[in-house]
């Protein structure tokens, strides 16, 4: 019979998402026919399935670490916010609507019924169901129609363990104060406690830890030590730059755009030994560089105008003055373009906006968005290149006669005339290391040191899985699974 098991946070970035990716790999190595559930997510950074919809990119790092492809079903509501009070709302992995906050509240219910029937269909297929929650269930203003966190784990009745962040401080008070916050039903739902990335003497903590589970009368099930430069994509937060610049490296900027999404796309260029990559944001003038690049955005012409508030455009002019290089993807490479058409208001309110004019093409966005995986050939040295597309923009326009990719569907990106400028519509550009390889050279970097970044996240997960199996109590283990 199919179990299910909830994992709950006591706040955002508590490390739910990372625990269900290190329980994925430990229990599939165990022969358990798992998989990775969260039933509702709001994130930038998504991927696209091999049925053809778009879920949460964490929640495919955890398909990944399951030994499974990536399906709608693993997150079926997805809402990826435009502005601080909107978001897209992503049903199974279809944009259903652009919702205002208030209106989306009122479609819990139906969203709720979305969420049920994948979970169902997941539970016929599999042995375990390792949900992850959002956010943290003590959030009393949301409680009312909750789908994500304890309103999900009372519709199906399953066990709960609550992760909380030792690192951030009050690790006590962040428990007992979501215990506190919670109902007599739901508190009973709490079988035990995870206390993440600790640092120190174990020894310091353990009065803390009796206190802990004398007071609320449940277990301590393991305290995860702090995993310094673990590297599992992100959910949704930026990384934090605070890295000395090292000259001797190749340097990249990336704008932290308002409604950046899919920043993930850069990882493997972070870890590039020879790449000094930094994200600037808002209010920061941006320091010399070889090659920026503009990422993907929710909110293509609101983040437009951000760059020029920000001294993006001129800036971006000096660096192609000094034979600097830019690079597009997905939302920024539209921005590339001379214009950007929102007729509709599928993103922000109805209308155009002019572009930074770096290539000859219009982009217009429609209401049926490009999902699909793809596959093919840089046009700058042959190099073998995939990923997927996530777009609602289509671009026309004398620049697409000299495209970036040749893929078995077609041509994509462009190319300026003078070489300095590209851009594409795909996410996952730079993971394979050929096509990161060339592209860093046509920047101008000569060392040929890419990594192969799907290597390193599966050796990551694989390094997430042996601590949670040293540090977490065999015995629970086995309750949830036996």
């Amino acid at each position: 019979m199919t179990k299910t098991l909830m994992i709950q946070g006591t706040a955002s970035d508590a490390g739910k998402s990372t625990v269900v990716a290190g329980l994925c790999r430990l229990f599939a190595r165990r022969g358990v026919k798992v998989v990775p559930f969260k039933p509702q997510n709001m994130a930038l950074n998504s991927a696209v399935t091999e049925d053809g919809g778009e879920i949460g990119r964490a929640q495919a790092v955890q398909a990944q670490a399951a030994g499974l492809e990536p399906h709608t079903d693993m997150n079926p509501v997805l809402l990826k916010p435009s502005s601080d009070m909107g978001a897209q709302v992503i049903i199974h992995g279809k944009a259903l609507a652009q919702m205002p906050a208030q209106d989306y509240h009122h479609y819990k219910r139906t969203a709720m019924a979305a969420v049920l029937d994948s979970h169902m269909r997941l539970s016929e297929q599999y042995e375990l169901v390792l949900v992850e929650g959002a956010g943290s269930p003590a959030e009393i203003n949301l409680r009312e129609g909750d789908i994500a966190n304890m309103g999900f784990a009372e519709a199906v009745e399953c066990p709960v363990i609550l992760v909380a962040d030792i690192d951030k401080g009050g690790v006590f008070a962040q428990i007992v104060g979501t215990l506190a916050l919670l109902s007599e039903n739901e508190r009973a739902r709490v079988t035990g406690f995870i206390i993440n990335r600790f640092r120190g003497d174990i020894a310091l903590l353990q009065p803390g830890l009796d206190w802990l589970e004398q007071h609320t009368g449940k277990p301590v099930l393991g305290v995860l030590p702090y995993l310094h430069d673990l590297h599992l994509e992100a959910e949704d937060a930026v990384p934090q730059d605070t890295v000395q610049t090292d000259r001797d490296k190749f340097q990249i900027l990336v704008p932290v755009l308002p409604r950046i999404s899919n920043h993930t796309d850069l990882d493997p260029l972070r870890l590039h030994p020879n790449v000094d990559l930094h994200f600037v944001g808002s209010g920061k003038r941006p320091p010399p560089a070889d090659l920026i690049i503009l990422p993907g955005s929710k909110n293509v012409r609101a983040d437009l105008d951000w760059l020029r508030d920000n001294g993006w455009e001129s800036a971006i002019q000096r660096h192609l003055r000094y034979g600097g290089k830019v690079i597009g993807i997905c939302g920024g490479y539209q921005m590339l373009g001379t214009a950007v058409h929102d007729p509709q208001g599928l993103e922000d309110t109805p209308g155009s906006s002019t572009g930074l004019g770096l290539l000859a093409l219009e982009t217009t966005l429609e209401s049926e968005k490009q999902l699909r995986r793809v596959s093919g050939t840089l046009t700058l040295g042959d190099a073998p290149v995939e990923g997927y597309e996530i777009h609602m923009g289509h671009s026309e326009g004398l620049a697409l006669r000299r495209p970036l990719v040749q893929l078995a569907s077609g041509m994509d990106g462009a190319l300026s005339e003078d070489g300095q400028v590209l851009g594409s519509y795909l996410h996952g550009l730079f993971e394979r290391p050929e096509a990161c390889n060339a592209l860093l050279q046509w920047a101008g970097l000569r060392e040929q040191q890419a990594i192969d970044y799907h290597a390193l996240r599966e050796s990551e997960i694989d390094r997430l899985a042996d601590l949670l199996e040293q540090q977490l109590d065999p015995v629970q283990l086995e309750k949830f699974i036996a």
